[in-house]
């Protein structure tokens, strides 16, 4: 298994830290263009709970950089742009947020976290444009391939605007990250298994495996309130991961196997909100099954 530390150190000589920040763009499902909701299982601030949020770019950059010192030993950074869709804007916006962090010297990666649908021909000319100065990174939001769940969720596209988004990103020389949510409502380990195999058929680079959090600020609380559902529990979760895994082709990096919820407004699974019990389990995991000796 490719992590992406290693795939980092591979690239670019060393481990490189994500700084989360918040452009301030919004979503065409928050807009009123597909909807006014989200999607069912995103929080109030678009995913980006973590984002620095306040104040211009380069202000964010530095809190954000004084949050990982400590543990950055000569390491790089990850410009993160994570809240909501960060290509939902005209170009010549995208250009003005953009470009100014690339060229910083500390900046060794811009990543942007944006919809399949939010990708027309001029913003993947600028993203090409980007990526000639420094790597580009598009992280899509996928979450499942699974028709009743996409209707549930309220993700607003359907599959094969996915599949054409990463074909035209990677025609451009963009890295594709994509995510999938584990642990949806009604969702068989096949249906799970199912969403990976396409995105990795659809040509990503890397993939995130996200576990379903039920946040207080979302919609998906209601149903979970009302007792629709069940999350998992952390084996439950394991276990998935350790059929999920093999699927993976050793050149496509893993960038994520667990993922946070904020604490103040996570309801569901608590167990997800100790995050080195969590880790000692997915690393007990991978080094019983072969796949890696340490997740870190």
């Amino acid at each position: 298994m490719l992590t992406v530390n290693e795939y980092c150190r591979r690239q670019f000589g060393k481990k490189l830290y994500k700084l989360s920040l918040d452009g301030g763009f919004t979503c065409p499902n928050r807009d009123g263009t597909l909807g006014t909701g989200g999607c069912i299982f995103c929080s109030r601030g678009g995913s980006g709970e973590f984002a620095e949020g306040g104040g211009n770019l380069n202000e964010q950059i530095e809190r954000a950089k004084k949050r990982v010192e400590k543990k950055n030993k000569n390491g790089g950074y990850i410009a993160y742009f994570q809240s909501f869709t960060n290509t939902y804007a005209p170009t010549d916006v995208l250009r003005e947020r953009f470009l100014p962090v690339i060229k910083r010297p500390d900046i060794d990666v811009l990543s942007i976290a944006t919809r399949p649908d939010c990708l027309p021909d001029e913003t993947l000319r600028l993203l090409e444009e980007l990526n000639r100065i420094k790597p580009v990174w598009v992280e899509l939001g996928f979450q499942t391939a699974k028709p009743e769940s996409v209707r549930f969720i309220r993700r607003g596209y359907e599959n094969e605007v996915f599949r054409s988004a990463v074909k035209k990103l990677t025609s451009h020389g963009i890295y594709v990250i994509s995510h999938m949510i584990i642990g949806l409502p009604g969702e068989t380990v096949e249906d799970m298994r199912k969403t990976l195999t396409y995105m990795l058929e659809s040509g990503v680079n890397g993939v995130k495996l996200q576990l379903l959090h039920v946040l207080t600020d979302s919609d998906l609380y209601g149903e979970w309130e009302r007792g629709s559902f069940a999350t998992l529990t952390m084996q439950e979760y394991i276990d998935i991961l350790a059929l999920l895994l093999p699927l993976i082709p050793d050149n496509v990096a893993v960038h994520r196997l667990t993922g946070d919820g904020d604490k103040r407004t996570l309801a569901a699974p608590l167990w997800s909100a100790d995050k080195k019990r969590v880790l000692n389990a997915v690393n007990a995991m991978l080094r019983e099954k072969g796949f890696l000796k340490s997740l870190q």
